[in-house]
């Protein structure tokens, strides 16, 4: 396909900025055009890039591709700028149910070649001494974690320095790439009966003067068999995720709130200090094998979503393949 192909991509969070800004660096004519919902995964994302942590049997493919977009994010992380929280996850369990599932997935990362370190509570306590009564856990060294609302604005600006264009609706184009997230099911049928809404609330906490530091690690924990994670941040830490499906319902409950904040406080006690200084609702967008979908639809239409909760992880080789698609000049069909 001709380098002065018009490429409209429809979607402006990770995987559409993300898209765009390596089309129009390979020669490209790229246009962006985003409705800008308040509930974009993106925006709403905790950060993490821990394609180890998030494994699970049945889900080789996501691990694969996980684990090589990971390997591209050094290289995408410096072009763009943006820093990444290096010292690994610490997945913790709290009770004996709780740390059967971490067992579970070391036994299914060991057939996946892929080890993790066992610790102790009091192990866990040493690196992180703000955690609570951790009965054990798993030190994931590889993982990653970047913080998303800085990625979208150095994604936005490199765009901006490549020449992509924001206009408010789209303009001619010889392709263009779907990737809205969840809203990708509205453009086009074939998206229609593969995406769905997944939806996820987060908290934002900031510390207060006196209280304990954010852990310095990403920790993820099972309690009493819900997930939660905390992210640190320079100021507090990002404290997420529930997860529904419940369509595109925006409201964030009081008992997710409820919920999250319960879990956080036995795995980080110290939180009770600091503030809850936001709340918000996002959607993923999910896939029947929680694979994404990046192919063409038809002639002149790519798909580039279905990331549900890997979508800042797998912008990197997402993009790639999308450049790759669009030099190919292919259709698919």
């Amino acid at each position: 396909m001709p380098l002065t192909t018009r490429v409209t991509v429809l979607g402006g969070g990770v995987i559409g900025l993300s898209a765009a800004w390596c089309a129009a660096r390979d020669g490209f004519r790229v246009e962006v055009v985003d409705h800008g919902s308040p509930h974009g995964g993106s925006r709403v994302a905790g950060g993490m890039l821990a394609p180890v942590t998030e494994a699970w049997p049945g889900d080789e493919e996501v691990l694969d591709l996980g684990v090589e977009s990971l390997g591209l994010w050094p290289a995408f992380a410096r072009d763009l700028g943006v820093e990444l929280t290096p010292l690994g996850t610490l997945a913790v369990a709290v009770d004996r149910a709780d740390a059967e599932v971490l067992d579970r997935l070391c036994d299914h990362l060991a057939t996946r070649g892929r080890s993790v370190l066992r610790l102790t509570g009091r192990e866990l306590r040493a690196l992180e001494p703000g955690l609570g009564p951790v009965r054990s856990g798993l030190s994931v060294p590889g993982d990653v974690a970047v913080d998303n609302r800085a990625l979208l604005r150095a994604l936005r600006g490199a765009c901006e320095r490549e020449g992509v264009v924001f206009p408010p609706t789209p303009g001619e184009a010889d392709v263009t790439v779907i990737a809205a997230g969840a809203w990708s099911r509205d453009l086009h049928p074939a998206l229609r009966a593969v995406i769905r809404p997944v939806k996820g609330e987060i908290l934002r906490l900031a510390a207060r003067p006196g209280a304990l530091p954010p852990p310095r690690h990403t920790v993820r924990a099972h309690v009493s068999g819900r997930p939660v994670y905390l992210v640190p941040r320079p100021d507090g830490f990002v404290l997420g995720a529930t997860q529904y499906e419940a369509g595109f319902d925006g409201d964030v409950t009081v008992g997710g709130v409820r919920d999250l904040l319960r879990d956080a406080e036995v795995v980080w006690p110290g939180i009770a200090e600091y503030a809850l200084v936001e709340v918000a609702a996002g959607f993923r967008a999910g896939s029947p094998d929680n694979a994404p979908v990046i192919r063409w639809l038809e002639p002149g239409v790519l798909a580039a979503t279905g990331h549900h909760r890997n979508g800042l992880l797998l912008a990197p080789v997402t993009a790639r393949r999308v450049v790759a698609l669009l030099r190919e000049g292919g259709t698919g069909s």
